[in-house]
């Protein structure tokens, strides 16, 4: 059974964020100030594709706050390591199935869903956990989507970033963009659904 996977610190880091979470989808609190032309547009463009997706039995693998998750249509279960994520992911998901679980392992039998859905996390993986929940996901489910972050041309392909949080603690974070085809040749190929100034889905 592979081991799990995220340090603890960034796990702790999710876990306190909880709570300020969707200011980053909503342009709120700390991100209040920040200049992010299209942003609002895009996460509408963004919910539309999650949203058109073929109704399915869904594991959402990091499902933060479920912002994304309630788009979801079909059998969904979502899953978070953090406690605080998933009690507010389960109040916002009451037809959903919210469990608190790893990404690595996962705690699923082979091809239990038909799809396994994933926003912000993979870009946030060290290159040998990137391994072991591609093949987690592949063993669960048959197919997978991936939303992340898109790369602009003058942006890097990935960075060690410092994050501050409402409580004024500082925590060091990695983080990778995308475009579009680098992520879809990534995992083995795939459908581009979304590729926009700050997002990228790609279903491979």
């Amino acid at each position: 059974m592979p081991a799990p996977i995220v340090n603890e610190h960034m796990r702790a880091y999710y876990h306190r964020r909880a709570a300020e979470y969707d200011d980053w989808w909503l342009g709120t609190g700390l991100f209040e100030r920040r200049d992010r032309p299209g942003w609002a547009a895009e996460v509408g463009e963004l919910v539309r594709v999650i949203g058109g997706l073929a109704p399915a039995h869904v594991l959402d693998v990091a499902c933060g706050t479920g912002f994304l998750t309630r788009h979801l249509r079909g059998d969904v279960v979502a899953i978070d390591q953090s406690s605080a994520m998933v009690e507010v992911a389960r109040t916002r998901l009451p037809r959903a199935q919210v469990l608190r679980a790893d990404a690595v392992p996962l705690s699923f039998a082979d091809d239990e869903f038909e799809t396994v859905l994933t926003s912000h996390f993979y870009g946030h993986l060290l290159e040998d956990e990137r391994a072991a929940f591609l093949s987690e996901a592949r063993r669960v489910a048959g197919d997978l989507i991936v939303v992340d972050s898109a790369r602009r041309p003058d942006g890097p392909e990935e960075e060690w970033q410092e994050r501050a949080l409402n409580d004024g603690t500082r925590h060091s974070v990695y983080k990778r963009f995308f475009s579009a085809g680098d992520l879809a040749d990534e995992l083995g190929g795939g459908e581009i659904l979304h590729e926009g100034r700050w997002f990228v889905v790609v279903a491979g």
